[in-house]
């Protein structure tokens, strides 16, 4: 079984300015400030990696999904994420801007395609923008697809979906909401993390992230007790629910409509049988659509890419797709 490559350094660390398609090496004023890193070979196969949440931003551990002696790794922190400045600002904050922001960054760097490598809402990007930048992408590697459809985020966020296998979960979550909104309790979570009152503000973060937390590592129980509270957390809910509210702002797009501008597109997409946060049958469905693009259902693994089936799946991946190039 594989596992990740070795720990590596970034060869390059900035912030991007980005706003109204205008680009600034750091110092300017604008609004939205991205941190971006570029690992590897930078004479290598040019691979961006798309984070997930949204609003989680990356970690060093995401650099080593790659062989950093054939691969240019390059990552960044998306609007309002991670290390990008202002943290959790909303203004500006859509799917559109996001790859826009990619294009920017890509041209930027200097080079006229690359390898695509997201999971969860990473994937989602990473169709969204193949789907409107075709031609700059050379390969799609997708994990944990979260396809962005109603139904989609009513599976996390509202009764009937992934309550029933959570149930003490669910209940913890919703038991100081009205009984009115405890069904559909979205727009009150994001209320009450979104509040001036710190006290309220916190309260909900612990639920919600307890709630997410639950879903994600289902293989044991997590306690409220077990949570950790933190500015970065806050804002990355927030960023969160605030895309769930809108549909991830692509329900005039939807992806499985558009599949047809990315059927020549060599595409892996690999997905837990037991991913608890976007079941099976969103990377089934994209299967059935793209009948082109090669399914990996991998068996009791779940929704993160740490479980060490789903990192061999994965290394395994982009160690194909060095080969092709």
């Amino acid at each position: 079984m594989l596992s990740l490559y070795p720990a590596i350094e970034p060869f390059a660390q900035y912030y991007l300015t980005v706003a109204s398609n205008v680009v600034t090496v750091e110092g300017s004023a604008q609004e939205h400030e991205l941190y971006i890193e570029q690992c590897g070979n930078p004479l290598g196969i040019p691979v961006v990696f798309l984070h997930g949440g949204p609003g989680s931003g990356c970690r060093p551990s995401h650099r080593c999904y790659f062989d950093p002696q054939i691969y240019h790794i390059i990552l960044f922190d998306q609007r309002g994420s991670g290390r990008s400045r202002p943290q959790g600002l909303l203004t500006d904050n859509t799917t559109a801007d996001i790859i826009q922001d990619m294009e920017l960054i890509r041209q930027h760097i200097g080079i006229e395609q690359w390898l695509i490598f997201g999971g969860s809402w990473g994937a989602t990007l990473g169709l969204y923008y193949a789907q409107h930048f075709a031609k700059r992408v050379t390969g799609l590697i997708l994990r944990g697809v979260f396809l962005a459809r109603q139904q989609d985020i009513d599976w996390v966020y509202r009764a009937g979906g992934a309550a029933k296998f959570f149930p003490d979960a669910w209940d913890y979550l919703t038991e100081h909401l009205p009984i009115s909104q405890q069904e559909q309790p979205l727009s009150a979570i994001y209320q009450r993390l979104s509040s001036a009152d710190n006290k309220v503000a916190n309260g909900m973060l612990k639920k919600i992230q307890h709630w997410e937390t639950n879903l994600i590592c289902w293989q044991k129980s997590i306690s409220p007790d077990d949570v950790p509270i933190s500015e970065a957390n806050k804002s990355a809910s927030i960023i969160q629910l605030y895309y769930s509210i809108n549909q991830c702002f692509i329900q005039d797009e939807p992806l499985l409509k558009h599949i047809n501008k990315i059927r020549h597109i060599p595409t892996k997409i690999i997905h837990g049988r037991l991913d608890m946060v976007c079941p099976l049958e969103q990377a089934w469905r994209l299967k059935v659509h793209w009948p082109e693009a090669d399914l990996a259902v991998i068996e009791m693994a779940g929704h993160v890419a740490n479980e060490p089936k789903i990192i061999d799946a994965l290394v395994r991946a982009t160690n194909e797709f060095a080969k092709r190039n």
